[in-house]
């Protein structure tokens, strides 16, 4: 059931822009990720059950697993991956690239937003989560960027956001 009243998205940061970066053995990213879950798992008790996730490295990859992980316990999630364009993870290291693949054949649906890339494919796919959910959650610094305009399209849009911090003391 990918119902939008009953759907939850998601946008977060690059490895880039977290204080840890690619190190998920940092204790405020394994902190983030406990966080994440329980967002998760308290976005299913109040009645979602279809999850969608732009498939980005970083906190979207984190949050998928955390998805997959809820569907283990709880047979009703469903699972999307909106993909920007096919290219998406072409420059990722192979680790991100093999990591992608495996997020993706988890997920239960593949939507395409488009069939090649352009300057304006991510903030498109961006767009297309927010515009298929009730709810988002948002895992951001404060500062400008991509999870800021999708945390404030979903505003205007009238979806609850549901807002993580992303700077997090040791």
């Amino acid at each position: 059931m990918r119902a939008r009243p009953i759907s939850c998205c998601f946008s977060g940061h690059r490895p880039r822009k977290l204080p840890w970066g690619d190190n998920e053995a940092d204790p405020r990213c394994i902190l983030l990720k406990r966080r994440l879950a329980d967002a998760v798992e308290a976005a299913y008790a109040e009645g979602y059950r279809h999850f969608l996730c732009g498939m980005a490295q970083g906190c979207d990859f984190y949050f998928c697993e955390q998805v997959i992980a809820l569907r283990e316990k709880y047979d009703d999630i469903t699972l999307e991956a909106a993909i920007p364009c096919p290219s998406q993870a072409d420059s990722w290291p192979e680790a991100d690239r093999q990591r992608y693949r495996h997020l993706v054949a988890a997920c239960d649906y593949e939507t395409l937003v488009q069939a090649k890339y352009t300057p304006g494919c991510m903030q498109r796919r961006n767009r297309y989560l927010v515009d298929h959910a009730a709810m988002l959650i948002a895992v951001h610094d404060g500062l400008p960027g991509g999870t800021r305009s999708t945390i404030a399209y979903a505003i205007s849009r009238g979806v609850t956001v549901v807002d993580i911090p992303s700077i997090m003391k040791k």
